[in-house]
């Protein structure tokens, strides 16, 4: 055997039961993966954050217009309670759509399964239903929110994208939809006097 190859044999078994570096070798490997799901974890969990916040926003919101508090709001009005509610929402008063309708109880028509969101990609957004209802009429409100991810290419942020969608500009949409019905006037419990029949009249 040459004195060559036996050095070299010699340098292959050094290196084979050397451990220096293991600990740095398993961090490697792992940490990548960890910190993936990590970062997964986050963007779902703002994703959902956001959602209840929209969530919140229009309930407490249609909750004022069924009970007259905003009496017959136009849709400027309607987005700017609900971005006032849902304080978190980046650009909430221009990436939030509305659309009202009125809908017959008794002759119910079918509401559109497509729910318009803002279309990124063009100037002026199509014209999108509105309808105010007045007293006892049921009314549906939906409202479409897009969003950036916070990682847009990796993950789940880049899994929610609408990516084949011109319209989507590189976000997702989140969605909201209430029905309610516009309460009689005199009906809200609430004469002003700051008293009720459970205060025993101030006797």
């Amino acid at each position: 055997m040459s004195f060559g190859l036996s050095k070299m044999l010699t340098f292959i078994q050094s290196f084979r039961d050397c451990e220096r570096g293991t600990a740095s070798l398993e961090f490697v490997l792992v940490f990548p993966v960890f910190f993936a799901f990590f970062l997964m974890t986050f963007e779902s969990g703002m994703v959902s954050l956001r959602h209840v916040m929209l969530e919140r926003g229009v309930d407490v919101t249609v909750r004022e217009v069924r009970i007259g508090a905003l009496p017959s709001p136009t849709r400027a009005e309607l987005r700017d309670r609900i971005c006032q509610v849902a304080q978190i929402i980046p650009n909430c008063d221009t990436q939030l759509q509305l659309e009202m309708m009125i809908r017959n109880p008794r002759n119910f028509a079918t509401i559109p399964a497509n729910v318009p969101c803002i279309d990124r990609s063009v100037s002026t957004q199509p014209v999108v239903e509105f309808t105010n209802g007045t007293h006892n009429e049921l009314v549906v409100l939906r409202a479409c929110l897009r969003l950036d991810p916070f990682l847009p290419t990796t993950g789940l942020g880049k899994a929610i994208v609408d990516s084949g969608d011109a319209a989507s500009g590189g976000s997702y949409a989140l969605v909201s939809t209430a029905a309610f019905v516009i309460e009689p006037e005199g009906t809200s419990g609430d004469d002003g006097s700051g008293s009720s029949p459970a205060d025993g009249g101030g006797d």
